[in-house]
């Protein structure tokens, strides 16, 4: 058989682009901002992770083309060689310090950050903890590690204890879980993970990709929020949020950190952060230090944001995040209302399964401190236009 058979015989991206619903690869013709040019029309951008609205600041754009001017276009080679640049060094140490950890090891992207870590971590004797809606990446870090993957459902606290249950007790055991959950934007459990942890001798990794800069002290991320800072052994996260950039992160003790970086096969056979890339992170995250009023500026629009779409009659799940989901149950439904809201003017994102249930489909809103609430009453408008009421 043709290993290229299963390719020709794909016929689903097809049948939406027939139908004239296909959602995705809208071109950008503008800077990511709270309002975009895509595809030749003014866009109200609602489906960005751009959340300090960091990705126009002037003094972060200078910082990456200084980068580039002294540096060059790449550091061609991995960390473990000859692509370590002083700059690395330095974005490590202060998000070690702003997360409260002695160490960390940066990635090339946020995927391969928990493909790097879970990998390395998790050894052949081990068990992985999952809860069920976490990020694909950290599935896929699971399956490139040696250990074995147990999963529990979302947020169930007696599930979860049910699968450290299983765990023998000569083995090592670590839970994994999203911090901010990337589709449903709720926050994770976590004094009572930490809980179940202590008890059962796991540890807690937390993919705060979507919690740096968003909760916490200052933007410190989900254990910060709960004040456990200490108690979650590591955090992952990513640059290409809150920090406007691209690449990703570990943070942990020192001691973790040089295994990883030892021993993750992600980290050491990939090119590093190129130096623009890396230089903007660094602007980024010293920007945000000094300015702690951003991620509570974030979440005061990210209220008014949720308070206007109750208020206009949308079906919303409840959280403090600026992701806001709005229920569009069915796949079909919605890929045409994203249409119409694209057509009307606003993008936001379509979830359809494996990222969801089969009736639990959503469009993903999410929002930025750079937003205003004029804009926001705008693209609201346009929502409850399109979607009435989603309960009926």
């Amino acid at each position: 058989m043709d290993i290229f058979e299963k390719c020709f015989n794909y016929t689903l991206a097809n049948t939406y682009r027939e139908q004239g619903i296909y959602p995705y690869f809208h071109a950008l013709e503008s800077r990511q901002d709270v309002e975009v040019i895509m595809e030749g029309k003014r866009r109200i951008m609602l489906g960005s992770n751009n959340y300090l609205g960091l990705t126009t600041q002037p003094e972060i754009v200078e910082a990456g083309i200084k980068a580039f001017e002294k540096f060059g276009t790449g550091c061609s080679g991995s960390r473990f060689l000859n692509g370590t640049l002083e700059m690395h060094l330095e974005l490590e140490s202060e998000l070690a310090s702003f997360v409260n950890k002695t160490g960390a090891v940066t990635f090339s992207t946020g995927f391969q950050s928990n493909l790097g870590i879970i990998s390395a971590v998790v050894g052949r004797n081990d068990y992985v903890i999952c809860d069920r809606e976490n990020h694909a990446s950290i599935y896929d870090g699971c399956r490139l590690s040696y250990g074995k993957m147990l999963r529990y459902k979302h947020v169930d606290m007696e599930d979860l204890e049910k699968q450290l249950q299983r765990v023998p007790e000569e083995n090592g055991a670590l839970i994994v879980t999203d911090g901010v959950f990337s589709m449903g934007g709720d926050i994770a459990p976590l004094p009572e993970i930490v809980k179940l942890a202590r008890k059962y001798g796991a540890r807690v990794m937390v993919d705060d990709a979507h919690g740096l800069g968003v909760i916490g002290n200052g933007g410190r991320g989900t254990a910060n929020y709960f004040g456990l800072d200490d108690e979650v052994d590591i955090i992952m996260g990513t640059f290409s949020k809150s920090l406007a950039s691209l690449g990703g992160y570990m943070a942990a003790s020192e001691e973790v950190c040089d295994y990883v970086r030892h021993n993750s096969r992600p980290f050491i056979f990939s090119a590093s952060i190129p130096p623009s890339a890396c230089a903007v992170a660094l602007a980024s995250l010293r920007h945000l230090e000094a300015h702690p009023e951003l991620p509570q500026r974030l979440m005061a629009l990210s209220q008014y944001a949720r308070a206007g779409l109750k208020a206009r009659g949308l079906h919303i799940r409840e959280s403090l995040t600026p992701i806001i989901p709005i229920y569009t149950y069915q796949a079909e439904n919605t890929l045409i209302k994203a249409k119409e809201l694209y057509e009307a003017g606003v993008y936001v994102n379509p979830v359809l399964p494996p990222a969801t249930e089969p009736t639990a489909c959503l469009l993903r809103t999410s929002y930025m401190a750079s937003h205003t609430e004029p804009l926001l009453d705008e693209a609201m408008d346009i929502i409850q236009k399109v979607l009435g009421d989603t309960d009926e």
